[in-house]
């Protein structure tokens, strides 16, 4: 007779930092000296409270304006802007630390007609993880915005205040946390 024998585990990466960076595609959409550039940062954190090292959060989003540049966003009357493409990526540092320099973004249309407050959308890829989690970044100084964007809207006020980023240091705090007690809310796109 065989003997079973416990084989390690699988999971995915860590070769997220061979595949994924030093192309096009950065953490800087806009250059810092923008007038208008924000500095988004945070960390990645496990069930445990643990970071996330070796782990990719990209963040797709419209432009000041509230345009994405995206062929599916047809609007003429609203301008797109040279060189701004809206999406970048940010690997996590061994504490977990990811950061974004970009502009808030202008309010875009919900397919009802309504209209949904700036937001940026936002993808981690982690070890472990065999699918992208998503979740969204709103700003705190959209409260009015915020307070009727449809998204918000169909969650409880405490899954809400885990997706408004707060202010820190000059620049904006969105801390994605995994699982645990109190993990940021995800979508199911």
């Amino acid at each position: 007779m065989t003997e079973a024998a416990l084989t390690p585990s699988q999971t995915v990466g860590p070769y997220l930092r061979i595949g994924l960076f030093g192309g096009p595609i950065t953490s800087r959409l806009v250059d810092e000296s923008d007038p208008r550039a924000i500095r988004i940062s945070g960390t990645v954190l496990d069930g445990a409270g643990d970071p996330v090292p070796d782990g990719v959060v990209e963040i797709w989003q419209a432009n000041a304006a509230g345009r994405y540049a995206h062929p599916a966003d047809d609007r003429t009357e609203i301008e797109l802007e040279d060189g701004f493409t809206g999406f970048g990526r940010s690997g996590t540092e061994d504490s977990g630390r990811f950061e974004f320099v970009t502009v808030k973004p202008g309010r875009v249309p919900w397919p009802d007609g309504g209209l949904q407050a700036p937001h940026l959308l936002v993808g981690v890829f982690a070890r472990g993880l065999l699918k992208r989690v998503a979740t969204r970044l709103y700003f705190p100084d959209e409260e009015a915005a915020n307070a009727e964007d449809p998204v918000l809207l169909g969650l409880e006020p405490v899954e809400r205040a885990r997706l408004v980023a707060h202010a820190e240091n000059g620049g904006l705090r969105f801390d994605i946390v995994l699982q645990g007690d109190e993990p940021t809310i995800f979508f199911a796109v």
